[in-house]
């Protein structure tokens, strides 16, 4: 069922699953939606978790009107979410979700005992001399490039099926029409393209401040980097010393959590179960 958090500038759509264990938020990358983890709530939960999936301002079911796009608003939203539910909370966070849940971590660190970070866009991006050599990536900039300038739903799709090469949800179509008539909306396009033109350097610039212990997990397919494992291990190394580690999911794109489920969650729960054996 979904919930409404009103936040400054906006209200927050979130759909709360389980009613007891320690909590569990996930937050979803640009353009779509908390439908994102539709597989990995229930495994969450069968674990023994509080599992809040958030739709992020602009998307899903959340209000459309914002002055702010950057990381650090919605990292603002994400906390907002964890005191209105009684935190702490295990931050989890996809592509630009996995900068918002750097800055949490590092503004509130009471609020946070760890942080997964799928595919995260955390630091300033620059392009190699070699990177457009790689054909997913060439392909996969340039279409998110042309989604970003001309706000078009088809180079989006486009894109998308870029970001999940090979394995595929049982209801890809179902779930790319879903994405398709959200962005039919008033406002959410907008909202993609000004999210998308946000960068990440007020993540990047809190790795340092970051307290708690970090997960990164990548695809080796992943169309958004030339080299996955290289970005996964720079954010790593950027972190304090011992407190992140990557692990990579072969033959996945952009959406791991989506494409593979079972394995992203086995790698969540095993992360938890360490550092809760480590505290």
């Amino acid at each position: 069922m979904t919930e409404y958090l009103a936040v400054d500038d906006g209200t927050i759509a979130y759909e709360v699953t389980g009613t007891s264990g320690p909590l569990i938020v996930l937050a979803h990358g640009m353009g779509d939606s908390r439908a994102a983890y539709r597989a990995m709530v229930p495994q969450l939960v069968a674990a023994g978790h509080r599992v809040a999936a958030v739709d992020l301002r602009g998307c899903g079911e959340s209000g459309t009107d914002w002055p702010d796009w950057s990381r650090t608003a919605i990292a603002g939203d994400l906390l907002a979410l964890i005191r209105h539910l009684g935190g702490p909370a295990v931050l989890v966070g996809h592509s630009v979700s996995g900068g918002a849940a750097t800055i949490a971590a590092a503004q509130e660190p009471s609020l946070i005992t760890a942080v997964v970070e799928l595919a995260p866009f955390t630091r300033k991006q620059t392009i190699r001399p070699g990177d457009l050599r790689v054909k997913r990536f060439r392909k996969g900039m340039l279409r998110l490039l042309g989604t970003g300038v001309f706000g078009s739903r088809r180079l989006w799709r486009s894109y998308l099926g870029l970001a999940y090469p090979g394995a595929r949800p049982a209801d890809w179509d179902q779930r790319l029409g879903r994405i398709d008539a959200l962005l039919r909306e008033p406002g959410r396009m907008k909202a993609m393209q000004r999210m998308g033109r946000s960068a990440p350097t007020d993540a990047g610039a809190r790795l340092g401040d970051v307290r708690c212990p970090v997960l990164v997990v990548m695809g080796t397919l992943d169309p958004d980097w030339a080299d996955p494992h290289a970005e996964g291990s720079a954010v790593v190394n950027a972190l304090p010393s011992g407190l992140g580690r990557l692990e990579m999911i072969e033959g996945a794109g952009h959406y791991p959590h989506d494409q593979y489920p079972d394995r992203v969650a086995a790698l969540v729960l095993a992360f938890l179960r360490a550092e809760a054996a480590r505290a």
